[in-house]
């Protein structure tokens, strides 16, 4: 769960294109193998895509074909044990470093600890990462993802909402697939902010004789109550919008309003009142338009997170946001009864990041996980990360933590 603002200062509402723009060139971040030897990346990557003929749900129902993009930085090793897994957050894709083209305007979201002698180093690791199931960016250029807006064999129509429900241990397993297809059966670690915590952990609980180092960054072990009801609320203005039309809608008009309203909800979300306050005053966004005097006329932090929900939405699918909330509603580490069973399974050493500041994840349920955790023996770390950007503070201010992250590994 997560959404991205980019690092700029706005004050005022003449700054608000410039966020925009540099929100652009976050969503651009958002999505390969090297094209040759760790030592001489050059920071370019290719897009592949990984194909399977089926694949039966948790669930019990069958999806066919699969298809999901992936991408890696580094080379793998003869012995195929120098792997480290990037699970990504709710609305972000596999693109975790590097670019595409030597002119995109910013890189791979965590681009500032994966490289050559960056704490991810890809002179050492060969790191891997693939667009989930029912990604949210199902429009974007270089996302491949299967999901409701994809076409049923079947019917030679977008699935829809005949698409089955999927969950967090679906995307793992889909992933497991993916790295068999590769000959990778142990995992040196796995590292994922937000929805990707939520991965990492599960891959740590449902296969933890492959785990052996686990990095879950803003993200606990369980969606408790509060959360629940916070991507309940996400979810509610697609509904509304009457394009939704149950979610048939892809031979008419899709819920553009509803599906900006949502993304405008987990922007903010995803930030903080001291992010909010120290970038933006009470600006108008038109000088000539009073907000207390007209009822259309809005604040520059409203039409800053009108214009960046605008962008996003425009490579983003309604549907696949559903299904996205739906997934992250079910996460319980291990999809068992109980959470302290799932998380007694995980056996790997496991260094957690996390924010005080956090409103998505409660910095409360995240230490509780780690004892859970830690309550049979197993070696867990905590980290706090620290800004003003609340959850976001997982993404952006990841490079505080990089020289843990580093001997971490290498321990």
């Amino acid at each position: 769960m997560h959404d991205s603002i980019s690092h700029s200062t706005v004050n005022v509402a003449r700054h608000s294109q410039g966020s925009l723009h540099l929100a652009c060139a976050a969503l651009a971040n958002f999505m390969l193998l090297a094209s040759s030897t760790a030592a001489a990346w050059d920071g370019l990557v290719e897009k592949q895509v990984f194909e399977m003929e089926e694949y039966t749900t948790v669930g019990g129902e069958t999806i066919a074909p699969v298809r999901i993009g992936w991408e890696a930085y580094g080379e793998l090793n003869e012995e195929k044990d120098n792997v480290i897994l990037i699970t990504h957050f709710f609305s972000g894709t596999s693109h975790a470093a590097g670019r595409y083209a030597e002119d995109d305007a910013a890189p791979g979201y965590w681009d500032a600890i994966i490289g050559p002698g960056k704490p991810l180093d890809t002179d050492e690791y060969y790191i891997i990462a693939s667009d989930t199931l029912v990604n949210l960016n199902a429009h974007a250029p270089n996302v491949t993802t299967t999901g409701p807006a994809t076409t049923n064999p079947e019917s030679g129509e977008p699935w829809g909402t005949d698409f089955p429900l999927v969950n967090i241990r679906d995307f793992v397993e889909v992933q497991k697939a993916l790295l068999e297809s590769q000959g990778i059966e142990r995992l040196h670690a796995v590292m994922g902010a937000s929805m990707g915590a939520l991965q990492a952990y599960e891959w740590a609980s449902a296969y933890p004789e492959r785990v052996e180092r686990l990095i879950p960054v803003i993200g606990g072990g369980v969606t408790d109550p509060w959360l629940l009801a916070t991507l309940s609320a996400w979810a509610a203005p697609i509904r509304l919008d009457a394009n939704w039309n149950e979610g048939d809608y892809y031979a008419g008009e899709p819920p553009l309003d509803g599906l900006r309203e949502s993304l405008k909800l987990v922007t903010l979300d995803a930030n903080h009142w001291q992010w909010a306050n120290a970038t933006f005053d009470r600006s108008w966004a038109d000088d000539d338009a009073d907000p207390t005097r007209e009822l259309e006329a809005r604040y520059a932090i409203e039409q800053t997170l009108d214009d960046i929900a605008a962008a996003r939405a425009e490579v983003a699918d309604a549907n696949h946001f559903l299904y996205l909330v739906k997934a992250n509603q079910a996460f319980v580490t291990g999809h068992g009864e109980s959470l302290e069973e799932g998380l007694a399974r995980i056996g790997a050493p496991s260094l957690i990041l996390y924010s005080e500041n956090d409103l998505v994840f409660a910095p409360q349920g995240v230490r509780e996980t780690a004892e859970l955790i830690e309550a049979d023996g197993t070696e867990v770390e905590l980290v706090t990360l620290e800004g003003s950007r609340g959850h976001l503070d997982g993404v952006l201010a990841i490079g505080q933590a990089g020289d843990r992250i580093r001997d971490f590994l290498a321990e």
